[in-house]
């Protein structure tokens, strides 16, 4: 390829094909070098994604649990016993109330159910010898 001031309008077809085709191989070596050195860059395969958390599955972070603590007094207030106390549950336990008195029956097995049981471990197998 020749270097230096030159005309497009100048060029003839042929000439102007022959420049698009090196222009497009320049591109294409360009492409795959960069792909490369971003492969190393990331430690694997080109469009692979690695790093923390992702092979993990779904994560509890925002998820909404079933409730723990309803209101005696008015049964559309409830908690799920995560944050900071309801204000309800603050003005009654002033009044005299104790927090346990708000709990609902089986909220604490509602809450252990939805646990799923841990996979068992199979020791490694010794060879016969």
């Amino acid at each position: 390829m020749a270097k230096g001031p030159f005309s497009l309008a100048s060029m003839g077809v042929d000439a102007l094909i022959k420049l698009r085709d090196d222009v497009t191989a320049m591109l294409s070596q360009k492409t795959s070098e960069l792909k490369k050195q971003l492969e190393r860059l990331e430690g694997g395969g080109w469009g692979e994604r690695r790093g923390r958390g992702v092979a993990r599955g779904r994560s509890l972070k925002g998820g909404k649990l079933p409730p723990k603590y309803r209101d005696t007094q008015d049964p559309s207030l409830v908690w799920a016993g995560r944050g900071a106390r309801p204000r309800w549950m603050e003005e009654r336990i002033k009044a005299g109330a104790k927090q346990e008195d708000f709990l609902i029956a089986g909220a604490e097995t509602a809450r252990t159910s939805r646990k799923r049981a841990a996979p068992k471990r199979r020791g490694r197998r010794k060879k016969a010898a």
